[in-house]
């Protein structure tokens, strides 16, 4: 009995639990969503072999769990109940963690996520951020070295530059993961060096919302390319040796007749402005 009892302690024990007595909400999640493909795969395994790896959840209250690790799991497990009405699908095995704070809580559902089915850089900031909004760490910075402290200092400051596009872009894009690394990086770069630029592609980004994802790359990658440029007109010769071409800046000339006695005469016949 009281190996046991130190085993629940420690975190050890494996435990069935009611489904409805884990809180899916417990802490933000990190991963925005599960690809239905994926989850489908999932939800076929545990058809065919049950649940064979744990979720973790940390005890709330009496019967009462706040979901930790396995979110995409616990989903699994609860669509299953719905679809199959069988009784194997209304628990869930999982391990009771008592972390030490809300940060080892938080830092243990990115560590899983990471080993398991890794994040985007946009999921990795979003996770900071909330976790910031909701008091977790008191900066930006905390948050990025205890979340992510097994990374390199290179990734961590991606992760940091994505955070940009979380502040701005959060409430408006629908497919914020699909972004990636490169296209993540010039839109950080956008909103530092031209608020207002990226402040009316977050205005068009709501007014408009994108069907898809790659719609909505399609137009933030539009808003990070700047006009399109066309190619420069060949320069045409105009009289032997002189060969004029039209520039952004205006006209050129060249060519072996531009001589000084031609530019000498050229520029008297501006002057006179005929």
């Amino acid at each position: 009995a009281g190996e046991m009892a130190a085993a629940r302690a420690a975190g050890r024990l494996v435990l069935a639990l009611p489904l409805d007595a884990v809180d899916p909400a417990h802490l933000v999640r990190d991963r925005l969503g599960a690809e239905e493909e994926a989850l489908a795969e999932l939800m076929a395994s545990l058809l065919a072999h049950g649940q064979r790896a744990p979720i973790e959840v940390a005890e709330t209250g009496p019967g009462r769990y706040g979901l930790i690790s396995g979110w995409r799991r616990l989903t699994a497990l609860s669509r299953l109940r719905a679809e199959t009405g069988e009784e194997r699908f209304s628990t869930v095995l999982a391990l009771v963690r008592r972390p030490e704070s809300a940060a080892a809580a938080y830092v243990a559902m990115v560590e899983e996520n990471e080993l398991r089915l890794g994040l985007s850089y946009y999921e990795r900031a979003r996770i900071a951020a909330r976790a910031v909004d909701l008091g977790v760490f008191p900066t930006e910075r905390a948050a990025l070295q205890t979340l992510f402290a097994a990374a390199s200092r290179a990734r961590r400051s991606k992760i940091g530059s994505f955070l940009a596009l979380v502040r701005a872009f959060d409430a408006v894009l629908r497919f914020p993961a699909a972004i990636p690394e490169r296209l993540g990086l010039r839109l950080a770069q956008l909103i530092e060096t031209d608020p207002a630029a990226a402040a009316a592609l977050a205005a068009d980004l709501a007014a408009r919302p994108a069907p898809d994802a790659a719609a909505e790359l399609a137009r933030l990658t539009r808003a990070v390319s700047g006009p399109a440029k066309t190619a420069p007109e060949p320069p045409r010769e105009i009289r032997p040796g002189l060969f004029l071409q039209a520039t952004p800046a205006g006209l050129a000339l060249s060519g072996p007749a531009l001589d000084p006695d031609f530019r000498e005469r050229l520029e008297a016949w501006l002057r006179e402005g005929r």
